[in-house]
């Protein structure tokens, strides 16, 4: 059985968004729906407005970061979340604080996307 994305809607975090309309795009070629965010802050926010289920995250933003995000996040959902970063070093912590896995920056946007499904298969 192949995983049906309808009617998954996965929220992006980042504050480059070059990379959040590459994802958007891919992610809705996909078949998901998708939510946005440039900030921590605005992540949180949307979690409890728009209820996605899942979210792929950079650590490093303006604002509030992914650590502090997570921190917050943990304490009134369990949202699957996929941590992002250039920093490699940065693992260890998001998932101690909650991420379900780190991947890091560069990635290839395909295996992203299958890391969603697996994930949200769960």
């Amino acid at each position: 059985m192949t995983f049906n994305p309808a009617k998954k809607k996965v929220l992006v975090v980042d504050d480059e968004q070059k990379l959040l309309r590459v994802l958007s795009i891919k992610l809705k070629i996909s078949g998901f729906d998708v939510i946005t965010a440039p900030d921590g802050q605005l992540a949180l926010e949307l979690i409890e407005t728009e209820q996605p289920d899942i979210m792929l995250m950079d650590i490093i933003m303006p604002v509030l970061d992914g650590f502090q995000v997570l921190e917050k996040l943990r304490t009134f959902s369990d949202i699957p979340v996929i941590a992002l970063s250039a920093r490699t070093e940065n693992a260890g912590k998001a998932i101690s604080l909650g991420a379900d896995c780190f991947v890091s920056k560069p990635f290839d946007v395909d295996n992203l996307i299958s890391l969603v499904e697996k994930t949200l298969s769960k």
